[in-house]
């Protein structure tokens, strides 16, 4: 079952469309450990639409990512990176807690 990450199902999806499109755009992003969780997942799966090359693909990737530079970003650099890589394109390292709240913090980024 999907983290719900106190939110609506419309603002969660949000959220997720606009950290993964960061992610995309500029490589690492610092968020909560489970946030990290939940972006990785779809970050995953926006590259494995990358390596596809077909206009399907573009076109579910343009659906989902909110830029359309980060989605030709996507196809033209980031996925032939990962052609004979067969998933784990993102990784999580973890930073500590938060000091206001002490949530877990984690920086998810792109693998080289």
């Amino acid at each position: 079952m999907p983290r719900k990450l106190g939110r609506t199902s419309a603002q969660r999806r949000a959220m997720l469309r606009a950290m993964v499109t960061y992610l995309l755009e500029n490589g690492k992003i610092e968020t909560t450990v489970t946030r990290a969780k939940e972006v990785s997942s779809v970050a995953e799966k926006m590259v494995t639409l990358g390596k596809k090359k077909t206009l399907a693909s573009r076109r579910l990737a343009l659906a989902y990512i909110t830029k359309e530079d980060v989605v030709k970003k996507l196809f033209d650099e980031i996925a032939p990176k990962y052609a004979e890589r067969n998933g784990g394109y993102t990784r999580i390292v973890r930073i500590g807690p938060r000091r206001g709240d002490a949530a877990e913090m984690a920086v998810l980024e792109l693998v080289d």
